[in-house]
């Protein structure tokens, strides 16, 4: 997709260690998808690779997202920091991001891990306790899902 010309220019984000920021300090990301006219939108916790620029996150591994994702893994993302709606102004504060970019169904155990660590870095302060109870040996992580966006391209907007 081509990059769409923001109406508020005033409310880009052009800093890109803004942008890094907004997406290490988010734990959500809103995810559309889209088969054969039919429009599908989850939201899932992530964890933010920077070395990468790719989200990761896990999931069930079957349902209605994995089913979209075989047929379209290209999808339009969405992360949200709600700084609060301000009273008596008629205005919100925040700053939110648009992601464009693939969604791929990981196989290689080494990224799954690669996945759960960036995950428990970014979601967790205590990973570890959490680890010991539901990866109890490399088997474990085929109990789920695990996806990675390929991030094409950023959008960045924020206001008050």
């Amino acid at each position: 997709m081509h990059p769409y010309h923001m109406n508020r220019q005033d409310r880009q984000i052009h800093d890109p260690g803004e942008l890094q920021r907004l997406l290490q300090n988010g734990k959500y990301a809103a995810i559309a998808m889209c088969r054969n006219n039919e429009p599908y939108i989850v939201t899932l916790s992530y964890g933010y690779d920077p070395a990468g620029h790719v989200l990761y996150f896990h999931t069930a591994r079957k349902g209605l997202k994995l089913d979209f994702l075989r047929d379209n893994p290209s999808v339009c993302a969405t992360i949200v920091e709600d700084r609060g709606y301000q009273t008596g102004q008629c205005a919100h504060s925040y700053s939110s991001l648009v992601l464009w970019g693939n969604l791929t169904i990981l196989e290689d155990l080494d990224e799954k891990k690669r996945a759960l660590d960036t995950l428990f870095h970014q979601l967790e302060t205590d990973p570890e306790p959490i680890r010991r109870r539901n990866i109890p040996s490399d088997r474990a992580y085929d109990a789920c899902a695990w996806l990675r966006l390929d991030i094409r391209h950023i959008s960045g907007k924020s206001g008050q």
